[in-house]
């Protein structure tokens, strides 16, 4: 397991809908895209956290 980690989360009318960790950027992005493709009124955003703030 690496020490960083990929948050995404889907926002939809300015509520969390779905949170989803990855162990890259790039499965996180990817996800994105094809989340993009069949969800288009989703916000999604990005973002590295360190993997002791999900266990410990």
């Amino acid at each position: 397991m690496t020490e960083t980690m990929w948050r995404c989360d889907q926002v939809r009318a300015g509520r969390l809908y779905n949170r989803m960790m990855f162990d890259t950027r790039e499965e996180a992005e990817q996800f994105v895209r094809k989340m993009q493709q069949m969800e288009p009124d989703q916000m999604f955003s990005i973002e590295a956290i360190e993997a002791k703030q999900i266990w410990n």
